[in-house]
């Protein structure tokens, strides 16, 4: 697929792409505001910065975007059609860190959470919160 933008706007789309306060994770904010619990949000001192932390619990959420973070669903799948190679150890990458990032949060005793964008929609994610979030 040929690209109809130039470098520069490109460049301008791409950095307009943000990491913290993305649709998805305000919706799963309010879902756990609406069941009473308070968190603290992207602790920069725990591995991965989770999105949400319930530093009382041990507990911590991410709510990652399916094409970012290569979710198994039909939006995880989809490749960039040129610079494969470049995409391909990108995602790689992303998904080695998200790995790394899980595994240290649980030896230092964290329980973790991730909300794929994916299941933000389904009715279960409250009750799958829910039952997350009890002591």
């Amino acid at each position: 697929m040929v690209d109809n933008l130039s470098k520069q706007q490109r460049q301008y789309c791409m950095k307009q792409v943000k990491s913290q306060d993305t649709k998805p994770e305000i919706i799963v904010r309010k879902l756990i505001h609406s069941l009473g619990c308070r968190y603290r949000l992207h602790q920069k001192n725990l591995p991965g910065c989770p999105d949400l932390v319930f530093a009382s619990r041990k507990k911590v959420v991410f709510v990652n975007g399916c094409y970012w973070h290569r979710h198994n669903c039909k939006h995880g799948r989809s490749m960039p059609e040129a610079r494969k190679s470049y995409w391909q150890n990108k995602f790689n990458r992303t998904v080695e860190r998200d790995k790394i990032n899980r595994v240290k949060l649980k030896k230092s005793g964290w329980k973790v959470l991730t909300v794929w964008e994916c299941q933000i929609k389904k009715n279960t994610l409250k009750k799958r919160v829910a039952n997350f979030l009890k002591m």
